[in-house]
């Protein structure tokens, strides 16, 4: 217990050492007399990750009194509600925010740019195609695509309007972004003179975007965006992900988590074969506080999902050392242990709104087939290990093989036993049919030839094999 609690001890302090490095990686204020530009990255899917990272990235700009945000954008989308979170940052942001599309902007990636103060594209830049899709590209029901709709519609409508004078003198209002066009991006129905034929979702060229006002200018890097900007005397300063933050994105890829699932079944595995505590049960504790741990801090999992796991773990090890057979414990906590893994990768919010039903469904669906999958390797490997280390000259010295010989004075089982065949003595547990009797004042292991035999009946000895004596009720 104290080689355990020292290993614990040990895992926080590494993990205390490593937020305090993270806490300390931040961006210096910069000078007062330069215009302060703050450049960080979308360059993935969209996920809890990036929606974690994006709002550090903004406290960071705070810190660094930055005048103007840039993002850079490259992304094919993602999560439509962490889509939501970044772009609700955005148009709240009290900091001018500006976006460089530098590859891809499509679907939450078009979302999240158009909630920015200004839109400026890479030549070979794209922007558009917002329609909702499961994670196999099938186009989700109208339901979806309506609420899609109106969170496109209302991200262009929070820029406002500009008043054009035209030719002739009048004075009008003009969208600064059409949010027709937006809703075009989500709805192949919606028909636009000049920008979409009815049954194409619109998804914009650097050029076209530039032509139907979703886009400043076309420029190839942040230093002529800036020009275009007409921001002169600046300095730059960018987020770069922590040591911390990417030994996290390591740590909860679907390999890594699978391989640590593995070492803490394996762990619990080898830990029941063998007495004490020792190695094994240290390696899978490990193993958890690594599973566990960045999903904690991805805001993925959440103390009640730890928790149910833990009680699960309990259970389970009460029914193998406390209670006799395999039954509801031994379920339970098989069936706990398991939904602690698998919720903890699942990010909560998708269950709170019915929109989000189906990637909820879809999202525990895949969870349950990494933690299956790990589970069943994890046995699989633990029995052929087993068997390798009873047969493997490499692990000899950790396996008995000396031979205790008969001629030599060593025998199974006291030859005692076999003399008190038909001695007398009394139940001291119940029998059903294993149970323990006391003759002579001495206790036995015993089991009952006929029927159950109550607590305190009085019994016989009738037979001896296998290294247990059998007994019957003497009435």
């Amino acid at each position: 217990m104290k080689n355990i609690q020292t290993l614990i001890i040990l895992i926080a302090i590494i993990f205390h050492s490593s937020i305090l490095v993270a806490q300390s990686d931040t961006i210096q204020i910069s000078d007062s007399t330069k215009t302060n530009i703050f450049v960080f990255d979308i360059n993935k899917d969209i996920d809890p990750g990036m929606w974690r990272q994006t709002m550090k990235s903004f406290d960071e700009a705070k810190k660094a009194n930055a005048d103007y945000i840039i993002i850079n954008v490259n992304t094919y989308g993602g999560m439509v509600n962490m889509a939501d979170s970044i772009r609700t940052k955005i148009l709240d942001c009290s900091i001018p925010v500006y976006v460089f599309i530098v590859n891809n902007a499509a679907s939450a990636g078009a979302l999240i740019s158009i909630a920015a103060d200004r839109i400026y594209m890479k030549t070979g830049a794209k922007i558009g195609s917002a329609s909702v899709v499961d994670q196999t590209g099938k186009i989700m029901p109208e339901k979806y695509q309506s609420y899609m709709r109106s969170t496109m519609r209302a991200t262009a409508e929070a820029h406002g309007k500009d008043t054009i004078v035209t030719e002739t003198g009048d004075t009008i209002m003009k969208w600064k972004r059409d949010p027709k066009i937006a809703e075009a991006m989500v709805d192949p129905r919606i028909y636009i003179e000049n920008v979409s034929d009815t049954g194409q979702i619109v998804a914009f060229t650097a050029n076209e975007a530039l032509e139907n006002g979703y886009s400043e200018a076309t420029v190839e890097n942040i230093k002529e965006l800036l020009i275009h900007a007409e921001i002169e005397n600046y300095e730059i300063s960018k987020y770069e992900p922590t040591k911390l933050e990417s030994f996290i994105g390591l740590l909860i890829s679907p390999a890594i988590q699978g391989i640590l699932i593995m070492l803490i079944v394996g762990g619990i595995y080898f830990e029941l074969q063998s007495p004490g505590i020792g190695f094994p049960l240290g390696a899978a504790v490990l193993a958890a506080i690594l599973y566990f741990a960045p999903l904690y801090l991805e805001g993925l999992a959440e103390n009640w999902e730890m928790v149910i796991f833990a009680v699960g773990l309990i259970l389970i090890i009460l029914e193998i050392f406390v209670i006799p057979g395999f039954g509801i414990a031994g379920i339970g906590g098989f069936t706990l242990a398991l939904t602690g893994l698998v919720l903890s990768m699942v990010d909560n919010i998708i269950f709170e709104f019915e929109f989000h039903a189906t990637e909820a469904v879809v999202t525990v669906l895949k969870s349950l087939l990494i933690v299956s999958v790990s589970i069943f390797l994890s046995f699989i490997l633990s029995l052929y290990l087993s068997k390798k280390m009873l047969t493997s000259h490499a692990f000899s010295w950790i396996v008995l093989n000396s031979t205790q010989k008969k001629e030599d004075g060593f025998i199974g089982v006291e030859s005692k036993q076999k003399e008190l065949i038909g001695s007398i003595g009394i139940a001291s547990t119940n029998l059903r049919p294993s149970g323990k009797v006391e003759i002579d004042d001495e206790i036995y292991d015993a089991i009952s030839e006929i029927g159950f035999i109550n607590k305190g009946q009085e019994v016989k000895v009738i037979d001896y094999r296998s290294g247990q004596i059998s007994v019957m009720k003497t009435d």
